[in-house]
């Protein structure tokens, strides 16, 4: 199974051999354990549940929960699988050295959160003119004509920017410092610094 969740550490970047600058996204890794395996016969669906970093104050029901595992998770996550592997028992332990460098992955992350936006910061409208007696600037303009008397959905106006789950492909494993448990991706992934990040293993 490749997928951990990581905590987004910040930015760097390396310099090959051939002189070639790469950004590089750090990630911290906490160790992993197996919670739970959900299957078809009793879930619907086949998936793994993990647990990492150690919770404070956890609710009756998660203690409960986790008690078989002996561990007490501050973040649960689920990762619907094929089939469970038999090393991936209940118990057992997951860190940064399922990935290898070079293996492509994809990041996904809870953006930041930049409150109610209008239209020209939030869909690159225009700027209406300043001049010769205009005078709508930042106004979105018409919103829908004289028929159907409704505005359809999905129209671009004004409204909440940001704060939302992004799910960016085509990254890379860069670098693997298993000392530090820190993971290196290529390119930039979305959320703010300690921010949670998942890390898939792709296929393209």
């Amino acid at each position: 199974m490749k997928a951990l969740i990581t905590r987004k550490i910040g930015m760097t970047s390396t310099i090959a051999d051939d002189g070639i600058v790469t950004a590089v996204t750090l990630l911290s890794v906490a160790e992993h354990t197996v919670l739970q395996h959900k299957t078809e016969e009793t879930d619907g669906y086949t998936a793994i549940q993990v647990g990492t970093e150690v919770g404070k104050k956890l609710s009756k029901s998660v203690v409960g929960h986790v008690k078989k595992s002996k561990v007490m998770p501050k973040i649960i996550r689920e990762f619907r699988l094929p089939e469970i592997p038999e090393e991936l028992s209940v118990g057992s332990k997951l860190s940064a050295d399922v990935f290898s460098i070079g293996d492509k992955v994809s990041a996904t992350g809870l953006t930041k959160g930049k409150g109610w936006a209008g239209t020209i910061r939030r869909h690159n409208f225009h700027r209406g003119r300043k001049t010769h007696g205009g005078r709508s600037y930042r106004r979105p303009g018409s919103i829908g004509s004289m028929y159907p008397q409704k505005i359809f959905k999905g129209t671009r106006m004004a409204g909440q920017l940001g704060h939302e789950n992004i799910t960016v492909r085509g990254l890379k494993i860069a670098l693997i410092d298993k000392e530090h448990n820190v993971i290196g991706v290529t390119g930039a992934v979305p959320g703010p610094r300690k921010g949670i990040i998942i890390i898939k293993g792709a296929t393209r």
